[in-house]
């Protein structure tokens, strides 16, 4: 492949992404329509899917595809679980439930975390570059709106205190990403399974849409 792959999984998954962030669930959050309840609901799915991500990624540290990719100072599962008790009260574990989108997103997850380490880049990628970019916009929104601290409790999740610089952060993920060991193959294998990632997360969006309908 002539064109960095860094460069070709995002082109080419440009459309799902541009889907997912443009669902009426996350249009409704990000413009204020929905309450806090809404923003709490959608945090408890990402504490399912990143407890996936994270629980996979010890066994992944040695290997030469997935390995490079497990920075500590990325994972989030601690954050989102402090957000949680702020958003939710200490007893929020007993009451979490994932949503049948939810469920099957963080199963896939696992699933490549466990055999298939392409697999597990593309997630690792879907997720962790959006929330140092798009991710920012998110939890500057849901200051102003519902009035939580600056970076404090209830936005932990978009806060990346280990990492100082995250525009040269990205940088080298994506050197990382163009120097990952896979032929061209398998990197389409990947490309495809990152299209995959942001269907999950739309379906997640559409999931929590209908629970959060805007009303009349």
């Amino acid at each position: 492949m002539d064109t960095p792959f860094s460069t070709l999984i995002r082109t080419a998954s440009h459309e799902q992404h541009t889907e997912a962030e443009t669902s009426s669930f996350m249009t409704d959050l990000m413009g204020g329509r929905l309450g806090v309840d809404a923003y709490a609901r959608y945090t408890e799915q990402l504490w399912f899917v990143y407890r996936a991500l994270e629980e996979g990624a010890e066994a992944l540290r040695e290997d030469p595809v997935a390995g490079p990719f497990v920075r500590p100072e990325l994972f989030r599962t601690a954050a989102l679980e402090r957000d949680l008790t702020h958003l939710r009260g200490p007893g929020w574990r007993s009451r979490a439930s994932a949503l049948p989108a939810t469920a099957a997103y963080a199963e896939r997850v696992a699933a490549c975390a466990r055999d298939w380490p392409g697999g597990y880049v593309a997630h690792h990628y879907t997720r962790y570059l959006g929330d140092l970019s798009g991710g920012q916009i998110i939890r500057d929104k849901a200051e102003r709106t519902w009035g939580f601290a600056r970076k404090g409790d209830g936005v932990r999740f978009y806060v990346f205190e280990e990492i100082g610089n995250p525009a040269a952060f990205k940088r080298a993920y994506r050197e990382l990403l163009d120097g990952v060991d896979a032929d061209d193959l398998e990197k389409q294998r990947i490309v495809d399974e990152c299209r995959r990632a942001f269907a999950f997360n739309t379906a997640v969006f559409r999931e929590l849409g209908a629970e959060f309908p805007l009303s009349a």
